[in-house]
């Protein structure tokens, strides 16, 4: 996002403002230079809100206050705004059952938070000749997340990897 810093008073640019007074009424389009007059008897500044509207529209307003209450509010609907969480499994085909197990837990933990999942299976060597065993893995963790998770697409192989995308139940 690009920081823009709003106009006030002498750097308005435009001829005419539609005009907010200070208590929120639109008093209407008036030359910047009467605007600038009314702020200055309010002691307040006139700020330029939506510079890309014509005429622009400025509000009479404390500079700081109005500058503190916006920097609240991107505060605020930052804190609302959820990333897309993202958890990656990485297992080899040589898994112990029991080990499997416990990574099969592991991803029901994550699905439950509500992460989305990436189980890897992870071939070295001449492990690469024997595919079939990191299917079989991905076909036994797809069974297992029946009810934790959704699988979303199919079985993909990269190079040495192969890999599956879960996504936490609705």
């Amino acid at each position: 996002m690009k920081y823009r810093r709003e106009r006030i008073n002498n750097l308005i640019s435009a001829p005419t403002v539609r005009l907010i007074g200070p208590d929120g009424n639109m008093v209407g389009i008036k030359p910047t230079y009467e605007a600038l007059n009314m702020a200055r008897n309010a002691g307040m500044d006139l700020v330029e809100i939506v510079p890309q509207a014509n005429p622009p529209v400025c509000k009479i307003v404390n500079y700081s206050k109005f500058k503190y209450e916006k920097e609240k509010r991107e505060r605020e609907n930052r804190k609302k705004q959820k990333s897309a969480s993202f958890k990656e499994i990485k297992i080899h085909p040589r898994i112990a059952s029991h080990d499997l197990q416990t990574k099969i837990n592991r991803i029901k933990d994550f699905l439950s938070g509500k992460h989305k999942v990436r189980v890897s299976v992870v071939f070295h060597g001449r492990e690469n000749d024997h595919r079939e065993l990191g299917y079989e893995i991905l076909e036994r963790v797809k069974a297992e997340m029946k009810d934790a998770g959704r699988l979303d697409g199919k079985i993909n192989a990269a190079g040495n990897t192969l890999n599956i995308l879960l996504n936490p139940k609705q």
